[in-house]
């Protein structure tokens, strides 16, 4: 990786010439004392502004995740042996202080690459585009035709959405290597009540309607054996972000009073959660109705026969299965039909039974050799559901068996804890109930329909703190009519919602290394700032720290998206530090300056104007804190016990903050890019630099 040194900045909070770590005397620096001189060079030397501004740099710029952290599969709760890297440090100081070195990255040596490279021009976007693993997908191109050759498109929203590039594709064009039929692993069996009593004892107490499947997960899924998922209930919802941020943030307390007990496994500060969501109700409904599925048959149970394999369990044996299910059960808990890209073994299916002849040839094309572009631009362009597909193609009608086939499995998704448990279950009022608490992010992207489609599992919860603040907003309202107070949270609770979900997996890295003691940094933007909330509660109630913790936060506007404000206990104002990425306009000019304000009437100058405006706008990163912040972070990743965590996305925050972190260790320590980079790692082996970037 080409790394394009930034230096640290010379003020208050970050001295380059200074490479012994010591304590910091004061609180995080705010960016409003900074001089005018220092704010300068932040704007001048920040990240690109797009991109595309270089070839051989790696851009800074930071964007909020809105995905939570996935949770390693190591159950391991040991504390790797904490090493000090300060022998890198003494052999630097004794050794002369040569230039730093850079890292150097060839794109191109003569001509004919660079022409290779860039082709028409499109070059850049080409790099962007990730492989899909199915090999080159230029080698059987079709020859172009005129455009009464080509094949009849369906005529519908869905379709155009998909953007194909179908050029050279005609009624009788030859299409070969095409994906073969696979072989049908699922099928359904009818269901006599006796076999239910002889043969699936089990399923006796279990209601197959439609109201209970939306609600409980089958028993079959079993995510962490020999425990079911356990429907916790919410015990309260509300949204952490304001009206007009860009991404909406909600925080719930989940109550596991009754949480089966796991070989004394317990909830941990730190800790991530796994939950398990069903697909939407609607789009499930909406899937079998494009499939053809009598309505009789959607919530009537069946057998379910598998040959091999793991699904619909999530993490079971691979064996063969008989077991007895619905097929609005399997749409809803068992296949994920919006998460992943379409597959060639999709196509395929879809193909086979298309009954227009102009839909199987696109769909065999989409399959075959001679499709592999649009099939590769498919997968890495807008993300496509299949839902979408089969409004797309509405002459396609697979069988529900032969669908399920070819579909990933719906996994959970991962979110780490926003409390330290035992400090929630001492809040007053609860009486003896246990929560834990989290803190969700809605990702969102581009829809065919009008609007945008929400992730499975950010959407799923989205739906429940709906209906959780509406009951809330209601309650309120009959309150102030009839003059009387409202409990908060009583009515919400009312309704009885419940979030299928498994502890499992409490020791991703956030958790494993986390100690009660000993000086940290924070680093997190978005919601990816969450879990850091358990780690500042745990600390102020075991020993009043802090002075030795330091929490940086990104955002986008302080006044829209910042999270937890106000909730971090007494010290909130002397430990956080808030970084805002949305553009601000510049400090005014200073006195005396000539006011250039066009006058009325003069669009050259108005133009002119707004272009200076948008020149003078800056950006702000946490990366660019991390810099300023050099002591503090030089001072507590070389103390014996000190520990620096990252929690956000890897793309922007995440691969900004590991710069300036590399630029830190050269400035301060006085070393090459390639040493710098060691001692980070050597730091991460040691338990002191953590971090969980998604």
């Amino acid at each position: 990786m080409h790394h394009r040194h930034k230096s640290i900045p010379n003020c208050a909070s970050s001295d380059p010439n200074n490479p012994i770590p010591s304590e910091p005397k004061t609180a995080v620096t705010p960016f409003s004392d900074i001089s005018a001189q220092m704010r300068t060079h932040l704007s001048t030397s920040s990240s690109p502004r797009s991109s595309g501004e270089s070839l051989d740099t790696v851009t800074d710029d930071t964007s909020d995740s809105d995905t939570p952290p996935s949770t390693p599969p190591n159950e391991s709760q040991g504390v790797e042996e904490i090493t000090d890297g300060m022998a890198v440090l003494a052999r630097a100081a004794t050794s002369p202080q040569a230039r730093k070195r850079r890292a150097s990255t060839t794109y191109a040596s003569n001509s004919e690459e660079i022409r290779r490279l860039l082709g028409d021009g499109t070059g850049t976007k080409f790099l962007q585009k990730y492989c899909c693993g199915e090999g080159c997908c230029m080698m059987e191109v079709l020859p172009s035709h005129s455009e009464d050759a080509g094949v009849p498109k369906p005529d519908n929203a869905a379709f155009r959405f998909l953007n194909l590039n179908l050029e050279g594709l005609g009624v009788d064009t030859e299409l070969t290597r095409t994906v073969d039929l696979p072989e049908q692993n699922v099928s359904f069996g009818p269901l006599r009540r006796e076999s239910i009593h002889q043969k699936f004892p089990d399923e006796i107490e279990h209601d197959h309607d439609e109201a209970s499947v939306n609600v409980y997960p089958p028993e079959y899924m079993k995510p962490h054996p020999p425990y079911s998922i356990f429907n916790a209930p919410v015990y309260g919802a509300r949204e952490l972000t304001k009206p007009g941020a860009e991404k909406r943030t909600y925080h719930f307390d989940i109550d596991v009073t009754d949480y089966p007990e796991e070989g004394g496994v317990d909830f941990k500060v730190g800790g991530a959660v796994g939950i398990c969501p069903p697909n939407d109700p609607a789009m499930v409904e909406d899937v079998m109705d494009q499939l053809g599925v009598p309505r009789f048959q959607r919530d009537k149970p069946v057998r379910l026969f598998t040959k091999a394999g793991r699904w619909p369990t999530i993490w079971g044996d691979e064996e063969a299965r008989e077991l007895v299910t619905t097929r609005r059960e399997i749409l809803t808990w068992t296949v994920d039909v919006t998460s992943t890209p379409p597959t060639k073994k999709l196509f395929r299916v879809l193909a086979e039974f298309a009954s227009d002849a102009y839909e199987k040839k696109i769909l065999t094309y989409l399959c075959s050799a001679q499709g592999q572009a649009a099939f590769c631009d498919l997968r890495t362009g807008p993300h496509i559901t299949v839902q979408q597909l089969l409004q797309a193609f509405p002459s396609s009608k697979p069988p529900l068996e032969a669908l399920c086939g070819v579909l990933t499995q719906l996994m959970p998704r991962f979110y780490s804890l926003s409390n330290d448990p035992h400090v929630s279950s001492a809040r007053e009022g609860l009486a003896g109930r246990r929560l834990i608490e989290m803190a969700v992010t809605i990702h969102e992207t581009v829809a065919h329909s009008d609007g945008k489609r929400t992730g499975v599992g950010s959407g799923f919860l989205e739906r429940v703190a709906h209906k959780f603040i509406k009951a809330e907003q209601e309650a309120e309202e009959i309150a102030d009519k009839l003059g009387y107070h409202v409990v908060p949270g009583v009515a919400g609770r009312k309704l009885n919602l419940q979030v299928p979900m498994f502890r499992g997996l409490m020791a991703n890295p956030l958790s494993k290394e986390f100690a009660s003691d000993g000086p940290m940094v924070l680093i997190g933007a978005g919601v990816g700032m969450a879990p850091f909330r358990g780690f500042i509660l745990n600390r102020l109630k075991n020993a009043n720290c802090a002075n030795k913790i330091w929490l940086i936060q990104g955002i986008r506007d302080s006044m829209l998206d910042e999270i937890y404000r106000g909730e971090l206990g007494d010290h909130e104002s002397e430990i956080k530090k808030v970084v805002q990425s949305r553009a601000q306009e510049a400090p005014p000019v200073a006195h005396g300056q000539p006011d250039t304000e066009p006058q009325p009437g003069d669009d050259s100058a108005t133009s002119a104007k707004k272009e200076e405006r948008k020149q003078n706008k800056v950006a702000k990163y946490v990366q660019d804190e991390v810099r300023l912040q050099a002591d503090i972070v030089w001072f507590v990743i070389n103390a014996l016990d000190g520990r620096l965590f990252v929690c956000g996305s890897t793309k922007g925050m995440g691969e900004g903050v590991e710069s300036a972190l590399v630029d830190v260790a050269m400035d301060k320590g006085n070393l090459d890019y390639e040493t710098a980079r060691q001692f980070w790692k050597d730091k991460q082996d040691a338990g002191q630099y953590i971090a969980e970037t998604w």
